[in-house]
């Protein structure tokens, strides 16, 4: 098993690609923290690893708060002794306005999960990483953070800025054991594309060359290799997920 003995911590892990992912990390013998601001859906997860004969443990975690991600990471550190692996993947429904038309106080609560969320996890885990001796970090883009589409606009400035991020801790970190990565789904089927999408499977996959909406458990994959040794050259990436979305002109 690629994670025997290792220690990951996930946010966002009460459902969708956090919960996939925590479940695909486990399955590789990480033992598993998750923070989530969905009380039952995190213990529903914890629950499933248990099950599945993993260990895991949850604590209720909003990620706009620096305070209680660092209780997070602590948490992980004082449980398990220490900290390898990450997948900040909470989110949020991004919502639609036009530039001019956005409501401020909206724009904030966005960046503050999306992308200040990410920082505030990032920062503290890099810290138990070091003294841990290294360790890899996946953040949640998405290909809104590598192209744009209208009415969006705080949610695709908010993962462009992931991506930004990303890159420049990858660099920062190149030469102290730590990498970092990113990636970028697009339409996966999860509760929060159900709720996007208003449960249109086929609109949102209407724009996916592959004729289809990506599964969690897809991208889950994907992160598990970006945290594992079978990645161990690459760092500062961020790997779309979309089906050949980008691929794509017009």
């Amino acid at each position: 098993m690629m994670f025997e003995e290792k220690i990951a911590l996930v946010t966002g892990g009460g459902s969708g690609i956090g919960r996939a992912s925590a479940l695909a990390m486990a399955a590789e013998g990480a033992s598993v923290m998750l923070g989530d601001i969905d009380d039952a859906g995190g213990k529903e997860t914890v629950a499933l690893l248990q099950d599945a004969g993993g260990k895991a443990t949850f604590v209720h975690t909003d990620v706009t708060s620096e305070a209680a991600v660092e209780a997070l990471v602590s948490a992980a550190v004082s449980t398990y002794g220490r900290l390898d692996i990450a997948f900040n993947g909470a989110g949020i429904v991004s919502p639609h306005s036009a530039v001019q038309d956005q409501d401020m106080a909206a724009l904030d609560h966005t960046l503050d999960v999306v992308f200040r969320g990410i920082y505030h996890a990032m920062k503290h885990e890099i810290s138990a990483m070091l003294e841990s001796g290294g360790g890899a970090i996946v953040n949640a883009s998405s290909t809104w953070g590598l192209n744009a589409y209208p009415n969006r606009s705080g949610y695709i400035a908010g993962k462009h800025a992931v991506c930004g991020l990303t890159k420049t801790a990858a660099l920062e970190l190149a030469t102290k054991g730590i990498r970092v990565n990113a990636v970028a789904p697009g339409p996966i089927r999860t509760p929060m594309l159900m709720s996007d999408w208003k449960g249109d499977v086929d609109l949102a996959a209407s724009g996916v060359p592959m004729g289809r909406v990506g599964e969690a458990e897809e991208v889950a994959e994907a992160v598990v290799w970006l945290c594992s040794d079978k990645s161990s050259y690459i760092t500062g990436h961020i790997l779309p997920i979309d089906g050949g979305m980008l691929c794509q002109v017009g």
